[in-house]
């Protein structure tokens, strides 16, 4: 499916649930994908002291027949609506999210290389909202490396093993 379709779907299903995602619930992400031979919208949704089972069924009461109302009907094909937590590795779609996530372990995906690297882990030093400063391991050297903001193509909470 074009990239352009998805794109689509994705900020029209924003516009329709994101007023309805109430506090204490954050709207994180919305991701529409074929997942096998299934279509699958997920909507990732958080709250400061994590998700239950009972949210999720109820945001799914709130945001199911929300998708019904956009007209007209942007879905190609019929798609599974899944609504969870971002978990660990939650994504970090906003500089908001970003300076929230100073001090945190990430992973960082860059549209252009920095010294060969187009993705980086490490710890997240600073962010000013241009410049992310990131505390990094090159084999067993701790590095740092300043990303310009504009070159992020995907930064995400990461995992360290």
């Amino acid at each position: 499916m074009e990239v352009m379709i998805i794109a689509n779907i994705v900020e029209l299903v924003t516009e329709a649930v994101a007023p309805a995602i109430l506090e204490p619930f954050e709207l994180i992400d919305i991701q529409y994908e074929k997942l096998g031979g299934d279509y699958v919208l997920s909507v990732l949704v958080d709250k400061p002291e994590g998700i239950t089972v009972e949210d999720t069924a109820e945001l799914t009461d709130i945001i199911s027949p929300l998708l019904d109302t956009i007209q007209p009907d942007p879905f190609p094909a019929q798609y599974m609506l899944e609504v969870s937590s971002p978990g660990l590795e939650r994504p970090l779609k906003t500089k908001e999210a970003l300076e929230g996530a100073v001090g945190k372990y990430i992973n960082v995906s860059l549209y252009k290389a920095i010294d060969k690297i187009k993705i980086f882990q490490g710890d997240l030093v600073s962010f000013d909202g241009e410049t992310l400063t990131i505390d990094y391991l090159d084999k067993t050297r701790h590095k740092t490396v300043d990303i310009p903001y504009s070159s992020v193509a995907k930064a995400r909470l990461a995992v360290k093993l």
